[in-house]
């Protein structure tokens, strides 16, 4: 059965009709008939009784019709997708992103590009950094929202979205009183509780060297590869962290936030933007474009 056989199917059970059928699709009644004539005699069942008085389901009529009409939503809907992505309205994006990103970037940027293209399909996954290297190398992400620096093999966009000071993440029980700061010693003292190094291995060498440069040897007790396992780890009393300051809105049970007395000897943590240089601009910098304030 095809989709115009169908439409007629579906109009006739509608309209109770078959001249008003002929009428809401455009043709002559005659046509329609012979249409319905020939579907009849190919499956084998009559669908419809005539009379003078109109036309009515039979029993093997009414129990295609919602089968009937689902198939025709189903081809519509498939039928306006493939316009849409073929006028550059819709397809599809996905965005790989690190804790970091959720807690105003890509929320904004999120309301900005559904505002605009609401019919585009965005797939989300949080990732580690070198998780979403390895995706935007290999096709399977097309934006990734990560902390710099990166290497990533092929020519890439990149944009900054900003960096943060660092914030100590610590024990509720251990958090100073009328919050009063911490400093490097003290993290030092307790251990450091901080992502893998294959994970962003400059941004740690960098924060173990301010460290160093300080005078306190600190150690990388525990490694966690998301914000919220370094903040259960926190809680668990396994050692203290060092996160950017955003992170004081996830109000963790068990973790108190202070300042660093000594932070401007430590490196920011920063954000950006990675996607694929293309010869011709795709969603990817579209929504690129929703990232900048």
């Amino acid at each position: 059965m095809d989709t115009r056989q169908m439409r007629c199917v579906v109009a006739i059970a509608e309209t109770g009709s078959l001249t008003r059928a002929a009428e809401r699709l455009g043709q002559a009644q005659p046509a329609l008939t012979q249409t319905l004539n020939r579907l009849e005699s190919e499956i084998g069942a009559k669908l419809f009784e005539r009379n003078r008085r109109g036309a009515a389901l039979t029993e093997a009529g009414q129990a295609i019709l919602d089968d009937l009409r689902a198939s025709l939503a189903y081809g519509d809907a498939a039928t306006e997708r493939a316009r849409a992505i073929g006028a550059g309205r819709a397809g599809r994006l996905t965005i790989g992103f690190v804790t970091h990103a959720v807690y105003e970037v890509l929320p904004r940027a999120l309301r900005r590009l559904r505002a605009a293209h609401p019919q585009l399909d965005v797939v989300l996954r949080e990732m580690s950094n070198a998780e979403q290297v390895a995706a935007l190398e290999g096709g399977r992400i097309d934006v990734a929202l990560l902390h710099p620096p990166v290497s990533v093999q092929g020519r890439v966009h990149e944009l900054q979205l900003g960096s943060e000071a660092f914030v100590a993440a610590l024990p509720a029980a251990d958090a100073p009183a009328g919050g009063a700061t911490v400093s490097l010693a003290d993290i030092a003292r307790h251990g450091l509780v901080w992502f893998p190094e294959q994970q962003i291995p400059a941004l740690r060498a960098r924060l173990l060297s301010a460290f160093r440069s300080a005078g306190h040897d600190v150690r990388v007790v525990q490694d966690a590869n998301r914000t919220l396992t370094v903040l259960a780890c926190v809680a668990a009393g396994l050692g203290w962290s060092l996160l950017p300051g955003s992170v004081r809105a996830l109000q963790h049970e068990g973790v108190r936030f202070a300042n660093v007395q000594e932070v401007d000897l430590l490196p920011r943590f920063a954000l950006s933007a990675l996607w694929r240089m293309r010869s011709r601009p795709g969603f990817a910098d579209l929504f690129a474009e929703m990232l900048v304030v």
